[in-house]
Formats: structure tokens, sequence, C-alpha cells
């Protein structure tokens, strides 16, 4: 195997060649040699304080007092890879790659401290200043995208390229600032549109948000919130938990979401951060809570206790691609003290897995020898039947040897660079490197690795629910996925059947700031509060809505209206004096009006030639009578549905009949003032009232209506018309006039002949004369123009239907006035009282 000298490129910025002081040795927890040498950083400590801020490495008292056996399982899958690449005859034969692997104790500060490690050589026993050039090609790491922003701006100036397993933040995309930074992983801004559709989904429009103080949390929130912009989606509240965990910080957050009504809550954090929050979460006993997770937490297997599953079961959120690595379950078995004595991760790794300490008798935990075996309880190292950030590690030492194998393909006046050159085998420069890995394309597993210009990978996620597994403790469901590669609406791929929400139940959560509002409302937005809060206010008459949370209500067509529901549009209700309860009693008074007129007609004519039809002038009164059953059978022109004949013919028979008939009546009263007024024998005054004067003046008084309604009728007819506007819920259908003027003359003419009349008679009442017929016209007319007085103004109230049986009640009423008053009293005569149908007692001469 041929050996080639590390070195970095000839001449770094001068701002590089010294990097920091370490004021102690800062020592690699895994090293080995090779041609080319990678580095890799973990948390595989995590701090519960602030570390001191110098180059110390865990001074007393520790700092890094969190083993985490995770990040130890993903160490180790960094120097699987390498040691199968190392054995592989196709990918970089006759070259190896060594590696050194620092512990960032998943803390920025302690990160930085890494990376100036990770750039100096293998030993630093001699090098106490970081000086000289870096014998590194790549990177492996960082976890937390806050630690990956130190590292890559310390690499940054030496043009190292680095390669995250598990940073994810939306920030790390902008080249300008983190040119050398690529990812195996996901931007986030894929994450937050998942998480933003998945809310959508399942109509979640009132949620809280929970991040940690940090960039990754800051950006996520940030792109989330860009997300749901213009959506219905609603942020109740937004809490940070903050780097160094404060518990009474973390009680007011919990409060809040104790008091709120949003049940969703979306959480961007560390798994770090999450433990000691969600231990102060279960001892608040706070239930009913549907989680929605980042890939940062949701497959934390520190989560999978059976203690957890009350307060955090039925958790949905994106995790990271799981894939398979076929060997690491049993290069895993190989750590162990036996074979790593004088390494202390692997010594801390038995105290964590099995709470004893191997080989050293001195300690206070209970010793053991170091060979016992690694079972399946210790998910937290041994979990590798579906790794997922331990896969990405893998991912990405692959692509770096790829990369560097493709570098080493280079054919001479072939080669990307200047001249079209080749990298020199003996002197890659990173940057000659970073070229490669951008222009990188593998297949592992099945799976397609590469990176676009921004150095993401391709956007995929798998959709996991925490469920209650058979020993009850929690287990990671596949319910579903999200492709970032498919077109817009079909990336989120959900079997909703499949999942178990909060509180072991399987109907889906319900969080809302307010109730959906049913069809037949509209949302009423509260002032000062978010979109999502609103009131459902009923639509008003006329206007519907037929969806649920209609932002307005819309108007009904003109021929149509709502239901009662407001739900939909119904066609109008169309009303007109129909014959219905009020149309068939005016049509049966109506009739019945024309057949008593009818038999006084026939009673009359058969008593044509006793005295009191006589002397009441017969020929006037069967004109009267003719003329009253006209009136009483017009009324009949106002039921049904108008037409344009029945329109026409309305008002103008009604006004006809009724001047015909107040015109005899006028012609009776003149031939009874006359004939009493005749003081002496030789008086010529009734020669000027005889028979043929008198049908001349029923003929001229009726003559004028006559024309009057012909004028009308050629200038301004009545028409048939839809009347919307006095009630908006119903299309009266009703008669125009046409022209109101003549439709007032016509009533006013009635008017002044029943006036004129009314005078006269009222001046005749005194005659003498037991049978005075001026007293009964008096009396007819009296109710005529009572009945007409009160018809004016109920007519110009009522509208359609009622205007119509106004008039018709009008039209009927003053009929059987004037049949009553006119004509009962003599019908009592002639059936009742015949003695009195006699001359002498109708001129008061009869006998004692």
């Amino acid at each position: 195997m041929k050996y080639i000298p590390i070195s970095s490129f000839t001449s770094p910025p001068p701002s590089a060649t010294k990097v920091c002081t370490l004021q102690n040795s800062f020592q690699p927890d895994f090293v080995t040699k090779g041609d080319y040498v990678i580095g890799g950083i973990f948390p595989l400590h995590y701090n519960q304080e602030m570390p001191d801020l110098n180059c110390t490495y865990r001074p007393p008292p520790v700092k890094c007092n969190g083993f985490d056996p995770r990040a130890f399982r993903w160490a180790q899958t960094m120097r699987l890879a390498v040691e199968e690449i190392n054995q592989s005859t196709e990918l970089l034969p006759n070259y190896t790659l060594g590696y050194k692997i620092f512990d960032s104790c998943a803390y920025p500060l302690t990160g930085q401290r890494a990376a100036v490690a990770v750039l100096n050589g293998l030993s630093e026993d001699d090098s106490p200043v970081c000086s000289g050039a870096s014998p590194l090609l790549a990177v492996i790491g960082e976890s937390g995208s806050a630690q990956s922003i130190v590292v890559s701006r310390i690499l940054q100036p030496f043009r190292i390229p680095m390669i995250s397993y598990f940073s994810s933040c939306a920030c790390l995309t902008d080249r300008r600032q983190y040119p050398t930074f690529f990812r195996v992983i996901p931007n986030d801004d894929y994450q937050v549109k998942a998480i933003a559709q998945l809310l959508l989904r399942f109509n979640w429009t009132w949620v809280g948000l929970v991040r940690g103080d940090h960039e990754y949390g800051r950006f996520a929130v940030q792109g989330l919130l860009r997300e749901l912009q213009g959506t219905k989606v609603c942020v109740a509240y937004l809490e940070m938990i903050p780097l160094l965990y404060n518990r009474q910080r973390a009680l007011e957050i919990m409060q809040v979401m104790r008091s709120s009504s949003a049940k969703v809550v979306v959480v961007f954090s560390a798994e770090g951060e999450m433990t000691p929050f969600l231990r102060d979460y279960m001892k608040q006993n706070i239930t009913g809570i549907q989680w929605v997770a980042s890939e940062a937490w949701v497959t934390a297997s520190v989560f999978t206790g059976s203690e957890y599953y009350p307060y955090l079961g039925g958790t949905i959120g994106f995790g990271i691609r799981k894939g398979h690595i076929s060997r690491l379950g049993d290069y895993l078995q190989t750590v162990n003290p036996q074979t790593y004595p004088n390494n202390i991760l692997v010594k801390e790794l038995w105290e964590a897995l099995y709470g004893c300490n191997p080989l050293s008798p001195g300690s206070q935990l209970p010793p053991c020898s170091g060979q016992e075996s690694l079972l399946k309880q210790h998910s937290a190292y041994m979990n590798t039947s579906s790794p997922r950030v331990a896969y990405n590690v893998y991912k990405a030492v692959y692509a770096i040897a790829h990369s560097l194998h493709n570098l080493l393909l280079c054919h001479p006046g072939s080669g990307p660079f200047q001249n079209n050159s080749c990298a020199q085998s003996n002197n890659i420069h990173p940057w000659q490197l970073q070229h490669y890995i951008q222009e990188v394309t593998f297949n592992i597993a099945g799976e397609e690795v590469n990176f676009d210009l921004k150095g993401d990978s391709i956007p995929y996620y798998d959709i996991l629910n925490w469920q209650k597994g058979t020993d009850g403790s929690i287990e990671f469901v596949n319910v579903g996925l999200f492709d970032g590669t498919k077109p817009g609406g079909e990336e989120l791929v959900i079997q909703e059947d499949r999942i178990m929400w909060a509180g072991h139940q399987s109907e889906m959560p319900v969080s809302v700031c307010s109730t959906s509002c049913f069809p037949g409302s509209r949302k009423a937005v509260r002032r000062g509060e978010p979109v999502c809060c609103f009131d459902c206010v009923p639509c008003d008459s006329g206007k519907i809505s037929n969806e649920t949370n209609s932002i307005e209500c819309t108007f009904c067509p003109e021929d149509f209206w709502s239901n009662n529901d407001r739900t939909a549009c119904i066609p109008k209700k169309v009303e007109f004096l129909a014959y219905d309860s009020v149309g068939l009693a005016l049509t049966v008074i109506s009739v019945v009006g024309a057949c008593l007129t009818i038999v006084v007609f026939a009673v009359f004519f058969y008593h044509r030639n006793t005295v009191i039809v006589r002397v009441n002038n017969s020929e006037l009164s069967f004109f009267i009578l003719f003329a009253l059953t006209l009136c009483f059978l017009c009324s009949l022109v106002f039921i049904g549905e108008p037409t344009t004949w029945s329109c026409m013919l309305r008002h103008t028979a009604f006004s006809i009949t009724f001047s015909l008939c107040i015109s005899c009546i006028l012609g009776k009263t003149l031939v009874v003032l006359a004939a009493f007024t005749a003081t002496r024998p030789g008086d010529n005054i009734m020669k000027w009232l005889g028979p043929k004067q008198q049908r001349a003046i029923i003929f001229s008084c009726t003559l004028i209506q006559v024309v009057i309604c012909a004028a009308w009728l050629i200038n301004a007819p009545p028409f048939p018309s839809r009347n919307t506007q006095y009630e908006r819920s119903k299309i009266i259908l009703e008669c125009s006039v046409g022209s109101s003027l003549a439709f007032w003359c016509v009533l006013g003419y009635i008017g002044l002949q029943a006036c004129l009349c009314f005078v006269l008679a009222f001046l005749a009442r005194r005659l003498p004369g037991k049978f005075n017929e001026a007293k009964f016209i008096t009396f007819s007319i009296l109710i005529f123009c009572a009945v007409w007085l009160a018809f004016i103004p109920a007519y110009i109230s009522s509208p359609g239907m009622y205007a119509d049986s106004v008039e018709s009640f009008a039209i009927l009423a003053s009929s059987f006035g004037l049949l009553f008053c006119l004509f009962a009293p003599k019908c009592y005569i002639i059936l009742l009282k015949p003695e009195k149908n006699t001359k002498q007692h109708l001129m008061g001469k009869e006998k004692k």
C-alpha cells in the first residue's frame, strides 16, 4: 500500500497561520493514520453547565458530564466506513484513509476547540501553539447547527470542506458565509414546508411553537412562519428553551402550554435541551398535548422509556431517512474495554450501559469485566435496525471517499482546474477536493447521493409516530414520507389509519382557536386577535355560504332567496292573490253577492207592477241591480295570477261598473228630489227628468268614466309586474297601474259622483212620505264613501296580494252596502209585509 505524506495547500491565507493558543493539549478520542486524513467531530458528551472559556479539555469539575451512547455509535459508524473503504479494492485502491475524531461536547465553544485541534497534526504534545498548515482534506461534522456554524467558520480560511450529518439549519445554505459547507441531511426549509403541510392536512389551525436558543431553532421557526403566511394556521405562542437550562423559565413555558387552547405544539430543539425540559414537563403532569417533533429529537432513544408514553405518546414528526448498514451491529460488538483498555470513552460507555466500572477497582461504581454482551435493551447504542443519523455519517464518509476517488482518476490535460490541470496525488489541496464533492454522485444501498449548488442533499423525510410497544416502551413507527423532489402538493404521503394520537387516542385531536363556522355563517375576525380567532356570524337574509369557514356570504340571484339555514339559494316564493283561503273566501262572497243581486232582480221583476216597485222607478232600479251584479263579479278579476288582460280589465271594469251604478243612483236621487220639490200643479220640472232624460244622465256620467279609462289604456295601460323590493324574500306578482294619475282620476271621478249623490240625497232626506227613498240613498252613499275613504290608506300601504285583497274587499263591501241599503227595505215589504205595499201606506194616508 503506497504511503503519501500528509500535507495541506502550500499558501493558506496569512490570517490562518495562527488559529489560537491552547492552554492544554486537546487530544483526539479516536485516531488512525492514512494516506489522506479526514476529521470527525461528534457530541460524545453534552453540557449541563457552561464550560470554562479556556482551551482545557474537560477540566475538573467535570462539565461535559453526560455521556451520549448514541453519538458514540455515530463515531463508530465513521470508523466502520473508513475501515470498509480501506478494505475495498474498487474505492481508493492502493490508498488509505485516516481519521481523527474529537468530542464537541454538544456545545459551540467546545466545538470550536475541537475544530482548532482537528486542524493540527496527529499529536499536539510538542505544539502548544496552533500553527502550520492543516493535514486534513475534509471534516465530518457537526451535529448541531450552532456547532456547525462555528466549525465551518474556522475551517473556511483553510478552504477545508465540511460535510454535516445532522445540521439542518437553513442558514447554512448561504454560500457567501459558508462556502465549504455540505450536508447529507435535508435543509430545514424542506422540513418546515413539510410541517406546514402537515398542520394544514390535519386542520390544526392554532398551534404553539417552542424552539431552542440557537440558530437551528431560530431559523426553523422563521422558516415555518414564512410557510404559514397566507394559510389558515396561526401561532398561539412562541417560547424559547434557554441554551443553559433554567427550570424556572421552563415552568413558565409549561404554564403557557397548560393555559393555552392550542393542543398542538411544534418543537424545534435538540435532544439535549429537550431532555431536562420533558422531565420537568412530566413532573407537572401535563397531558393532552399533541407534539410535532423536528428531526433533531424525533428519533431520540432517550425518550423511549415506558414512563414517557403517557406524556409523549402519539408524537408525530419528520425523521431523517433510515438506511441499512450491514456490518454496523457486529462492529459495535467489538468495541469494549478489553479491546480499548486505555480509551476513556469506551469506559464511559460501559458505565452508561451497565452502571459498572470496568478494569478500575478504585471507582465508586461496582466493578465488571468489560466483556459483558451488548443487549438489545441498550438501544441508545445498539439500535442498528433502522439507523438514521448513523446512516448519514456513513454516507458522508463515502461521499468524501468517492470524491477523492474521482479526483485521483483525473487525467492530466483534462482536469477541472487551471489549464485543465489535475490535483497532485501527493499534494491535494482541500479546495480541490471540494470541487469533486460538489460534483459527486454515487449510489449507496440503492439510494442516490449528491449535493446541489448550496451543498444540500436530496430532501426526504420519514414521518414517524411514537406508539406503544409490546413492552410498554415507545416505538418509532413509520406512517408516511415527505419527498421534496415530487411536484407541489404531492410531497406529503400519510397513512392516517396507522397513526396513534396523543393520549393513546385513535381519533385525531382538534387544535383550533375557534370552532369552524358551518355553512350558513361567515367568519368575523375578533379585533386585535389572530385571524384564526373569530366568531361565526349567521348570513343575512338573501345571502348564503355553502362552505365551512366562509369568509363572506354571497348574495343570491335576483329571483332566488336563501333558505332557512342560509346554505343554498332557492327560488323566491311567488305571491299573488290566488284561489287559496283568502282568494277562495273573496270568490265565495263575490258569487253570493252576485246571486243575491240576481234574486233581488227577480223579486223586483216578478213584482214589477206593485206600487213599491213602480214608485221607486223600476227602470233605474233594474239598471242599479244590473250594475251591482257587474260590481260583484268584477272583483273576481282581482283573483289569480296577473296577466296583461286581467290587469287592464281590473280597474277599468270596476270603475265603469261603479260609475254606472252611482250614475243610476244619482239619476234616482234627482228624480226623488224633483218630484217632492214641485210645489205647484203646473210645474214642468218633471218633464226634464223623464225616462229619456234619466237614461241620458246615466249614459253621460258613465261615458265620462269610459273616456277616462280609454285614455288610460291607450297611453299607459296597467301591466303585470314582479315586485321584489317590498319583501326581498318574495316575488309579489301584481298589476302596476301604469299611470298613477289615470288611476286616481278614475277613483276621483267615482268619488265626485258619490259626493254629488250624497249632497242631493241629504237635501231630500226630510221630504214627506212614509217611504222616503232619499234616506236610503243617503245612508247607502255614506257607507260607500266610508268604505272607499278607508280603502285609500289601506291600499297604499299594502303591496301585491294584500293590495288586491283590499281593493276586492272594498268593491264587495261597497256593493253590499248599496244592495242592502237600497233594496233590503223594499224586499222586506214586498216579501214579508205585502199589506204595506199600497199607495196609501207609502203616502201616509192609510186609515187608522
